[in-house]
């Protein structure tokens, strides 16, 4: 025998009759985590489909979340706060529910505002720098704009039954 050559190599790693290929044992974490994400998945949409209510109340609990109708100007405004990616139990200036770092979200006369949440103390208040939207009163929240002078505009809040 001598110095095996490339042909011969090739023929030997050709496959024989009768041969198998090598079995692996399937990893077995993986497949467990699965099936458990997938247990809770279901059981998280069985809790939302079965309990709604209790979803939309503890939105409405914080203050954030749920949209608020505002006749401002004459025209229909609607507001929502959000907190945000925001997980600080213990800032020191949580007011009316809303962090450092909630936003709201208006609709107002075509134009779609996202205003931070400044961190001026008392009632929450947000500013993008141009507009103001403040809670002091929320019967009448104030909504200015900046344009050298301060445009103020008269805002009501519409009772959830009514339409407008």
């Amino acid at each position: 025998m001598g110095i095996p050559t490339p042909r011969s190599w090739s023929s030997s790693m050709e496959p024989q009759a009768g041969d198998r290929p090598p079995r692996l044992a399937p990893p077995a974490g993986p497949r467990r985590i699965l099936g458990l994400g997938r247990i809770l998945g279901l059981a998280l949409a069985a809790l939302l489909l079965l309990c709604p209510g209790s979803v939309a109340a503890a939105m409405a609990a914080d203050g954030t979340g749920l949209p608020t109708r505002y006749c401002c100007d004459g025209d229909l405004l609607v507001a929502t706060i959000d907190n945000g990616a925001v997980d600080a139990p213990g800032v020191p200036n949580t007011v009316a529910g809303t962090v450092p770092g909630a936003f709201v979200v208006i609709h107002w006369r075509g134009l779609q505002l996202q205003l931070p949440r400044t961190n001026n103390a008392g009632p929450p208040s947000f500013t993008d720098g141009r507009w103001w939207w403040s809670l002091e009163d929320p019967e009448r929240p104030d909504l200015r704009l900046r344009r050298g002078d301060q445009v103020r505009y008269p805002c009501e809040a519409i009772a959830a039954g009514s339409s407008a």
